[in-house]
């Protein structure tokens, strides 16, 4: 087996995954390649080599918070690393954030779509505040979703103005900075010290494209990621080594970025 973490992939529990699915899906107009099931995570990842993938979950309300942390709790694994969600809405973010910490999960999930947040609202700011000092890292969805409008609520501006007021914030964009917002990616984000996850990008960018984005931006500071199950774990890896870009930076953005940065936390 390869050594590699997906640092962006979903599973839901059995008894809800094929009408969660089933939404998603119809909501996106889009095919997945999974069913949803942790069971079917699993033997993509035995399929395509991957060690360990980090499932993100999603809070869309307040009360969904102690659901999404009872799954968290019950799959995770030496191959799977969950980081719960909370909503930004609630008013008990603080102890919601204390308890993912103190049960020794890595990080968190949010996504300004389905959330209804702008990443820059002030009101957030707290929340960020709270992250760094629990040390905590916090994938988001950058750029725009296929499921919603194209209203500008994850862009790359915003993205580089809460990490630069937040330093210390351990802020992982995915979709190669913001999805189909490439060209602001590289004029706000590339060469800037931030993470970058790979997933849903590939499929979207030609080839040069891509490449300009991997070679221009800190070798540090890219994650290997799928979207899993909306994409599939193989043809992203399949994707990603066509760029040519390298055993030594393939090693850094298929494991050694994101298990140092695991082991940060």
């Amino acid at each position: 087996m390869q050594r590699i973490i997906d640092f962006h992939a979903h599973a839901f529990p059995d008894e809800l995954a094929k009408r969660a699915m089933k939404i998603l899906a119809e909501e996106a107009d889009i095919k997945a390649h999974l069913d949803g099931r942790l069971a079917s995570l699993l033997s993509s990842m035995d399929r395509y080599g991957i060690e360990k993938s980090v499932v993100c979950s999603i809070a869309t309300k307040p009360a969904q918070f102690d659901p999404i942390m009872a799954w968290s709790r019950k799959i995770r694994s030496e191959r799977i690393i969950p980081f719960p969600s909370f909503h930004p809405a609630d008013p008990t973010f603080a102890e919601r954030i204390a308890m993912i910490k103190g049960e020794g999960f890595k990080g968190v999930k949010f996504h300004p779509y389905y959330q209804e947040f702008a990443l820059d609202e002030e009101r957030l700011y707290p929340i960020y505040e709270r992250l760094v000092k629990e040390n905590l890292i916090v994938v988001v969805h950058t750029g725009y979703d296929v499921a919603f409008a194209r209203t500008r609520k994850a862009d790359p501006e915003r993205i580089l103005k809460v990490t630069e007021t937040f330093p210390g914030l351990r802020f992982v964009s995915t979709h190669l900075g913001a999805w189909e917002e490439w060209a602001d990616v590289g004029k706000y984000l590339v060469g800037k010290k931030i993470y970058m996850e790979i997933s849903f990008s590939l499929e979207y960018l030609k080839k040069e494209e891509a490449r300009k984005i991997f070679l221009n931006h800190p070798a540090e500071y890219i994650l290997f990621g799928t979207d899993s199950p909306w994409t599939e774990q193989g043809e992203t890896l399949s994707l990603l080594k066509g760029l040519g870009l390298g055993e030594e930076r393939e090693g850094l953005i298929l494991r050694e970025n994101a298990a140092r940065l695991l082991a940060s936390v």
